[in-house]
């Protein structure tokens, strides 16, 4: 990696950058990590260089590719915070600081572990350009891991698939987060990889060829009918991570897997991603209950598109994805997406920020005094990095919660008082049991019994939510101290 080719990128998505500064920058932290080489060998400078590259490639500010340039040089060199605030200003600086301050986060032990979770979350709810850093330092880590010794693979590859890409996915970061677990995969589940590239690979070629036929019969179809121009249309490989868990729920059998490769189409505004999907099923019928629509009611982490499957030609299942230029970018950079945009906007970048971190504000709110660090990475594992729905009040407020939730984990989301009373639940205005997965879009309006007396300890065998879960415990040991208290009382 050299310095131009990152001058090259920046120069191609924002024609105003400072690049004379950023071979300031470049010179600073060579000379810093002067003489150093990592375990793989090579000059340690290659290390910030990848980095700043890959933040160039997110399309990201100038300040935080500097910062990228940087970020090692207080811990690895006898360069300190105040030289990179001397020299290149305060913002930069408290980006670098934000990194250096999560220190190098390993399983080192539970408590250890979890404060350095809590710095890194505080870390994201001051300022989110701290994590692309992180993002990109490890991305650059995990694909230099056959220089480290098994263990430290192993350490580092887990670690990556069970923090850093449920957090890319929070973000709606998709394309990082596929990265990630693509790159951690073979380390973490290597025969697993193995079987998966092994059944994948005569797949992905009949796909691909058959993608490429479908491709030029709706591009035909769009060129010949439409009064409209479209972007792009082109073949999406589904990642192979990615892959394995759906491998996973279609019982081991991948020819249940449809969506393999799929067909995307970016078009110039929402109303022609309808008009496209409306071409696609005059040419094949759609399979029922395969249309998604995800531009009227998005993802919770923002992700807007429509999907639909279809008996494409000779009748095989196709799938497609139909998205504007700005959609696209949103999903593949998810929160980061933003700054494409507003570019020196800082203020109003992090604004705009802040309100699509809720979920990470509360990830700080959890930071109790008397929470342990097991009860608190248990609470991350159950509520913050699962997969996660979204499912509607009936006055259609969305609620986010994690995937396999229950009507029970809904109403203590709304409420203590909710849950506690909670007697029935119907689902999409049918009577369900309290145990009942919800899914994707759900309707929930759960029946109150104002004269129940709280919880039953059953709920507490089927409950997903760490906080559903405290609650209901909190409740039952209530109870039980004021019966203990009416015994003795008597």
């Amino acid at each position: 990696m050299t310095i131009n080719r990152i001058l090259e990128i920046i120069k191609k998505n924002n024609a105003e950058a400072d690049l004379d500064l950023l071979r300031l920058v470049y010179d600073f932290a060579k000379e810093a990590h002067q003489g150093q080489k990592r375990t793989s060998g090579e000059e340690y400078i290659q290390h910030p260089l990848e980095v700043a590259y890959k933040l160039a490639e997110y399309k990201m500010d100038l300040a935080t590719i500097m910062a990228g340039l940087l970020h090692d040089v207080p811990e690895e060199t006898n360069k300190s915070l105040a030289d990179i605030e001397k020299n290149f200003g305060i913002e930069v600086a408290r980006l670098v600081e934000g990194i250096t301050k999560l220190g190098k986060i390993k399983y080192r032990g539970l408590e250890r572990y979890a404060e350095n979770l809590r710095k890194m979350f505080m870390a994201i709810a001051e300022d989110v350009r701290v994590v692309f850093i992180k993002f990109a330092d490890r991305i650059h880590n995990l694909k230099t891991l056959y220089a480290l010794a098994p263990v430290k693979q192993q350490r580092i590859a887990r670690e990556s698939l069970d923090i850093y890409a449920p957090i890319a996915n929070r973000l709606g970061m998709e394309e990082i987060k596929c990265e990630l677990e693509d790159l951690s995969f073979p380390y973490v589940y290597p025969e697993e990889y193995k079987w998966v590239m092994e059944i994948s690979k005569k797949r992905y070629v009949e796909q691909t060829k058959f993608i490429e036929k479908v491709s030029k019969i709706i591009r035909k179809e769009l060129e010949d009918n439409s009064k409209f121009e479209f972007l792009n249309i082109a073949g999406r490989s589904k990642h192979y991570y990615s892959l394995y868990q759906k491998i996973i729920k279609k019982d081991m059998d991948i020819d249940k897997v449809y969506d393999l490769v799929a067909l995307r189409i970016i078009v110039k505004n929402i109303d022609d991603c309808y008009r496209v999907l409306g071409y696609i099923h005059k040419l094949w019928a759609p399979l029922p209950g395969r249309i998604k629509d995800y531009i009227a009611q998005p993802k919770p982490n923002g992700y807007q598109s429509l999907h639909t499957t279809v008996f494409g030609p000779d009748g095989k299942i196709t799938e497609f994805q139909i998205r504007t230029q700005k959609m696209h970018e949103e999903a593949e950079y998810g929160v980061a997406a933003h700054w494409l945009y507003k570019e020196n906007a800082l203020k109003e970048n992090l604004k705009i920020s802040q309100n699509k971190l809720k979920w990470i504000k509360e990830l700080v709110n959890e930071q109790k005094d008397n929470q342990t660090a097991k009860k608190y990475l248990r609470a991350l594992k159950l509520d913050f990095f699962k997969n996660r729905i979204f499912v509607f009040t009936p006055k259609g407020d969305v609620i986010d919660l994690p995937e396999g939730a229950t009507p029970v984990d809904f109403a203590y989301h709304i409420h203590s008082d909710i849950g506690n009373k909670c007697a029935g639940v119907k689902i999409n205005d049918k009577i369900a049991t309290l145990s009942t997965p919800l899914k994707n879009s759900d309707v929930i309006e759960i029946i109150i019994d104002k004269n129940r007396a709280g919880p039953s300890e059953a709920w507490l065998s089927f409950v997903q939510t760490h906080a559903a879960k405290d609650k209901i415990r909190a409740s039952l040991n209530k109870k039980s101290r004021l019966n203990i208290f009416k015994f003795f009382g008597k």
